[in-house]
């Protein structure tokens, strides 16, 4: 957020006002958003409110991946027949071309690198099995080859050597980018056509017709909610998506000759099949960006703050070292973290209620670089009564929010629910660090997947 910080703030709003359409939260998912309404029908009046700056919550604190993906895709894809299976798996490898599009038509630069991604790189046979699982699974789903395939041992290694890997997936449809400039660019697109922003405005409710600040009310028949894992200040949005952390760090660049050791030649994103949830990438600045599974807190609220040499930090470092014991006294010159969101229902979603005007996107688990791009276009499609293949997808819902997205448990269900799961998988993490036999790890494995499996 170094970019965002030193930008040009908006001014915050300052009375009462009239719009078409408001929007809350100026993060990805509210810039998209206002994008396609404004392109679409230019004729709208939009304005975006952001209780921070724009890109303060998760648009900004992320590690740069744009997947042309969403959470849960080979579940949803695989439930569909096989038309329309094909129909959403192209809206979604879609994601990317219409990135693509935008960026050059509007001269956002934004590091944007379509290098693909080392999915899920397995260090441990037991990885290696469920990686392989994972690979039929996207089969099942009505990915190709084309899509996602195999890497075996070798070629792996001829695109990044992470320590002990024994194979893993290679995909296409991932980009690398560096999210604070592609909030700026989106920002100043949306100023020039004639968007209205309005920062340090951080909305407080909704009321019939209107969206309601300290500073002064919007009356608008559209009223979208884009808060993502900062849900939990609404009511209308409260407990359906649930606010966790992710922790990232960056260290100093890197010359060259580490990086000839390291691959990352085209630019590629990777993950490391860590039940800790593991994922990297190479920045523009060659610098190794690197993060991990997160925390959260209990009663769900967001966090902007973290402390930046305590534990969560260490855990990164280590991790880092552990894939690549060469960066293990590199120094880490950045530290992050942000909030994501996690929908009870599962998936990524776009609702709106024609009859009041109010709709949501969002949930996007920590995948919503891109995904982002893709609810905004549904939801905008809402909002205008488009008659398109978004507005038929498995993510669009017409209705009301309390009826469409299911609440999480009451507390301390979902703090204990997530404690349980961390602990699983950061022991299962130890187990295989300790090459213990294949017997004591399965447990763990089975454990950990019930355990995920209820939050669906």
């Amino acid at each position: 957020m170094e970019q965002a910080d030193n930008a040009p703030p908006f001014d915050p709003l300052d009375g009462d006002t009239r719009a078409d359409v408001a929007i809350a939260g100026g993060g990805f998912t509210g810039l998209w958003t206002a994008y396609y309404l404004k392109t679409l029908a230019p004729e709208l009046d939009v304005c975006v409110l952001e209780a921070k700056r724009c890109g303060f919550g998760a648009s900004g604190r992320n590690g740069g991946w744009m997947m042309a993906a969403l959470e849960g895709e080979t579940r949803l894809l695989s439930a569909l027949d096989g038309q329309r299976r094909k129909q959403t798996g192209a809206l979604i490898h879609g994601i990317l071309p219409e990135v693509e599009r935008v960026l050059g038509q509007n001269d956002i630069d934004c590091d944007y690198r379509r290098g693909g991604g080392i999915y899920a790189a397995a260090r441990y046979p037991e990885q290696l099995a469920l990686q392989r699982k994972l690979l039929d699974e996207y089969r099942a789903a009505g990915f190709g080859a084309d899509d996602f395939r195999w890497l075996e041992a070798a070629e792996l290694s001829s695109r990044l050597r992470i320590a002990g890997a024994l194979g893993g997936i290679y995909t296409p449809h991932i980009a690398r980018i560096q999210p604070a400039r592609l909030v700026l660019g989106l920002a100043r697109t949306l100023r020039g056509l004639g968007v209205r922003i309005y920062e340090q405005t951080p909305v407080t409710g909704l009321e019939a017709g209107h969206m309601v600040t300290a500073t002064g009310r919007i009356r608008a028949p559209s009223r979208l909610l884009a808060l993502e894992g900062y849900s939990s200040r609404l009511p209308e949005v409260s407990e359906r998506v649930l606010a966790v952390q992710s922790r990232i760090i960056a260290t100093e660049p890197l010359d060259e000759s580490l990086w000839n050791d390291i691959g990352l030649a085209e630019r590629e994103v990777f993950c490391e099949a860590s039940p800790l949830i593991t994922y990297g990438q190479r920045s523009a600045d060659n610098r190794m960006v690197f993060g991990a599974r997160g925390t959260y807190r209990f009663g769900g609220g967001p966090r902007s703050e973290f402390g930046l040499h305590g534990r969560d930090f260490e855990e990164v470092h280590r991790l880092l070292a552990a894939c690549f014991p060469q960066l293990e006294s590199t120094l880490i010159t950045h530290r992050w973290g942000g909030t994501l969101g996690v929908p009870r229902n599962g998936f990524p979603h776009a609702v709106y209620d024609r009859t009041t005007g109010v709709g949501t996107a969002g949930g996007y688990f920590g995948e919503g670089v891109g995904a982002a791009n893709l609810m905004a276009r549904t939801l905008a499609d809402q909002v205008l009564g488009r008659d398109t293949e978004l507005v038929q997808a498995p993510w669009a819902f017409a209705g009301s929010i309390e009826s469409q997205l299911r609440r999480w448990e009451p507390e301390p269900l979902r703090w204990l629910g997530y404690k349980a799961t961390d602990l699983v998988r950061r022991l299962e993490e130890s187990v295989y660090r300790r090459q213990g036999p294949g017997w004591q790890k399965r447990p763990l494995q089975r454990a950990s997947g019930w355990l995920d499996r209820l939050k669906t």
